[in-house]
């Protein structure tokens, strides 16, 4: 005879364990993750071919910083 859903269900190896192990010592931290007392950091996208350009954030930290000196004051506090 075939067995029914909630048989399955209940002979599965998908069943929540009580307790399950976790190894702290392979743990990485979320580098997405806002650290407190630290800096907020914004995570932008790039296109492909831009990305292919500015390999490192600090590349195009770099970049962004000299075009916005070389912005008019009035736009400087502006946002798009």
């Amino acid at each position: 005879m075939n067995e029914t859903h909630a048989e399955k269900s209940q002979n599965s190896d998908d069943e929540l364990q009580a307790e399950y192990g976790f190894d702290y010592q392979k743990a990485k931290p979320n580098r997405f993750a806002l650290r407190s007392g630290t800096q907020q950091l914004t995570v932008v996208v790039l296109d492909e071919d831009v990305a292919q350009v500015f390999t490192t954030p600090e590349s195009v930290n770099k970049v962004l910083r000299a075009l916005i000196e070389s912005m008019p004051q009035a736009a400087k506090g502006e946002t798009a």
